[in-house]
């Protein structure tokens, strides 16, 4: 069992900055994001593309806010639960949680922040039969956390994308061999990743499979093939692979959160726009998930957020304690 102060559903700008806020007020915080890395959308759907109202940045692109993010929270010391789905919620006692995953991580706080942006964004499967019997670390895996552990491994990939050709190039050096199959013959990716992915295929260093689509799985106890059919032809082949990485995209849904009994205003968590409280005490809510009265969906709302949260949480967990905001141009940042 994992014991945090604060619990932050949501690792994406909006969750980063909250542990800033809350480290000013000596209170720890485990994160908990689906996907494999911090940042959320910005550093999953567009890494590159340029910001333009972040307070001090004439622009700035969205990864590097990420990096600056996660900068500014270190001296705080946050732990991370990456490519984990929250699902579970109990309430222990007189006031703590304990959140699950969906692999099992338990993690016990006296306070959730939920901060999931436009909600937990779940991989879109492609329609493969017995897709799902191969999940959970039976070799489908829809984001990858550790590279080291495709070590050896004959991997095929499917996608046309720009994460597809990344993880292309990035794990066929990991691999005993790696395919990547593709439904059409041009890509929805950066050009000189295509370039590169080609020049591979051309070298033999990895197949490249175009007008195709994987249509079954198959094993024992884990992946042990794959049947591909060619779009164009109608003829159909199994590979031996033993694991496959479906990369067609992420879309938002708030997913389990849905079944934690908060008011929702259709995907939206209800909270008080004064302290970013749900209807149930001890929870929660800054960012693109949340909904009150002229809410604007902005990163810098989500900060302000994020601020104004933090200070509700410490009084929430700490009713007797007589509080007094310090500024941090006078007290500085005092890390853990």
């Amino acid at each position: 069992m994992i014991t945090t102060d604060v619990i932050i559903v949501g690792a994406g700008p909006s969750g980063l900055f909250a542990v800033f806020q809350l480290g000013l007020l000596k209170l720890r915080c485990h994160l908990v994001d689906y996907l494999g890395q911090p940042g959320g959308q910005l550093s999953e759907i567009y890494p590159k593309k340029p910001i333009y109202d972040i307070p001090g940045y004439p622009s700035v692109s969205a990864q590097e806010l990420v990096d600056q993010l996660l900068e500014q929270a270190q001296p705080f010391k946050p732990a991370f639960t990456l490519g984990e789905r929250v699902e579970g919620l109990n309430k222990i006692g007189g006031r703590d949680f304990i959140v699950t995953t969906n692999l099992g991580t338990s993690i016990q706080a006296g306070a959730i922040v939920i901060a999931g942006g436009l909600g937990c964004f779940e991989p879109r499967k492609p329609a493969v039969l017995n897709l799902e019997q191969f999940e959970n670390g039976k070799g489908i895996h829809y984001v990858i956390t550790d590279p080291d552990a495709f070590t050896g491994k004959n991997i095929l990939i499917a996608g046309g994308g720009d994460s597809a050709l990344d993880w292309t190039l990035y794990l066929y050096k990991y691999a005993s061999h790696l395919t990547l199959v593709h439904r059409s013959e041009t890509f929805k990716a950066n050009p000189d990743s295509v370039s590169k992915v080609l020049q591979l295929a051309e070298e033999k260093k990895i197949t490249v499979l175009l007008h195709s689509q994987v249509i079954e799985a198959s094993g024992k106890n884990h992946l042990e093939q794959v049947r591909v059919e060619n779009i164009n032809t109608e003829d159909k082949f199994a590979i031996e692979v033993s694991e496959f990485i479906p990369l067609f995209g992420l879309s938002p849904k708030l997913g389990p959160l849905a079944h934690w009994n908060l008011n929702l205003h259709k995907n939206a968590i209800e909270v008080n726009p004064a302290n970013c409280a749900t209807s149930i005490p001890g929870i929660y809510a800054i960012g693109d998930i949340n909904n009150y009265e002229n809410k604007l969906k902005l990163i810098l709302c989500g900060f302000h957020e994020a601020a104004m949260m933090s200070h509700a949480v410490y009084k929430y967990l700490f009713p007797e304690n007589k509080y007094t905001m310090k500024y941090t141009t006078v007290n500085g940042i005092q890390s853990f």
